[in-house]
């Protein structure tokens, strides 16, 4: 009876040693979270492509304001020319109206009766009459001309102020895209430290559970063995013959040794995943610094240079992208034209030099350090020295250089 009370311990210390602990599901919250980080990741998607298609929309227009830009200097350029010839034609009516005054109102007439023969008279009122004639078409021609002219810089202008307003509405639409892709962003960082935090305090019950189920394992252990020893000593005390008067115990008493303890086992505390460092390629310090300070002596050549729409005449007129590029090409290098195409050749850094372009919606410029750079900054302004507006740095080293 006693021997099948001991195989029952026994079983049962055996049947919990060989239990598989279950699995602990994580924190109910886990899986909602993860749905609403993919759903949030969708909407990030939906709007950077929106970004995208503005953004390819953007530099369309900006071709279109550069170009249109280069057309109105152009066309004032035709309009001085033609302002300087009708000035000049006046001039020379006047000097003949004068000399016909002063020569007297008979002088022609004069002239034609004293020419001699009827062909030779017919000749001299048919030279006058061209003259005449030829300075009236003149006059006109060129009237028209000028016209003309203002009418179409006049057109040009119109379509200018046109695609800039379209411009700035492209602008707001980029920055209200901009703000909703950071706060998205910002959302799904908040729900991968939730869900981190979820799933360590996931691991952690896990672990806790682990370790409760281990000391009842090791209670179960501990009884089993107390249990059996019990059980033997008093097995071995009713198998023990006592005997009297000579007899005596012999042979010593064989000591009990008590079964050690199972060493605890430590269970790992969890670490949330580290995030990773983005480090910034290393720069060139040698021909690099050279062209960086080419770059900024040519921005600051241009100070008080007149800002022009599509302008590309360094100390005659010049916008900002035309600004930024006359840099870099002085520098020997090339880059495009508008301030889209600069900022998807370039590469974004947090750690601006010198000669780097600021680079912010519809608008560039060249940085010179210490918060500041240099800007062809808009219609009526002259290229100057402002404090850094900059929704990124762009660089070119590692890139042209």
């Amino acid at each position: 009876m006693k021997m099948k009370r001991v195989c029952s311990v026994l079983l049962a210390a055996t049947l919990l040693g060989s239990m598989s602990i279950m699995p602990v599901q994580a924190a109910p919250n886990t899986e909602e979270l993860q749905s609403q980080k993919k759903q949030t990741q969708q909407e990030v998607q939906s709007l950077q492509t929106q970004l995208s298609d503005l953004m390819t929309d953007m530099n369309v227009l900006q071709t279109q304001l550069v170009e249109n830009g280069e057309q109105i200097i152009q066309v004032q350029a035709q309009l001085e020319e033609s302002e300087k010839k009708q000035e000049k034609q006046r001039e020379d009516m006047m000097l003949r109206i004068k000399y016909m005054y002063e020569e007297g109102a008979g002088a022609n007439l004069e002239k034609v009766l004293k020419s001699g023969t009827i062909r030779e008279m017919l000749t001299q009122a048919e030279y006058a009459q061209k003259i005449h004639e030829y300075d009236r078409t003149q006059l006109e021609e060129y009237v028209a001309t000028v016209n003309k002219t203002k009418e179409l810089k006049q057109t040009l202008e119109e379509k200018q102020a046109s695609l800039e307003q379209t411009a700035a509405e492209y602008e707001v639409q980029q920055t209200q895209l901009n703000t909703l892709i950071t706060e998205k962003s910002e959302e799904i960082q908040n729900l991968d430290e939730q869900i981190q935090k979820a799933a360590a305090e996931a691991a952690a019950e896990a672990a806790r559970r682990a370790e409760e189920e281990r000391r009842k394992q090791e209670e179960a252990q501990r009884a089993a063995q107390q249990n059996l020893s019990t059980n033997t000593n008093t097995t071995n005390n009713s198998n023990t013959t006592n005997t009297t008067g000579n007899t005596e115990n012999t042979g010593g008493g064989s000591q009990e040794q008590t079964p050690e303890e199972p060493s605890t086992p430590t269970t790992p505390t969890p670490q949330a995943p580290q995030t990773p460092t983005v480090s910034e390629p290393s720069s060139n310090s040698g021909n690099a610094a050279s062209i960086r300070q080419t770059i900024v002596n040519a921005a600051w050549s241009q100070i008080g240079v007149p800002y022009v729409w599509g302008g590309n005449s360094p100390g005659v007129g010049l916008d900002c992208s035309g600004l930024t590029q006359y840099a870099y090409r002085t520098a020997g290098l090339s880059i495009p034209r508008t301030d889209i195409t600069q900022l998807n050749a370039g590469r974004i850094t947090s750690n601006p030099q010198p000669g780097d372009i600021c680079w912010t919606p519809g608008h560039v410029a060249i940085y010179i350090g210490n918060g500041q750079m240099i800007e062809a900054q808009q219609t009526g302004v002259p290229i100057c020295v402002s404090s850094v507006r900059a929704t990124y740095y762009v660089t070119f080293e590692g890139v042209l250089y």
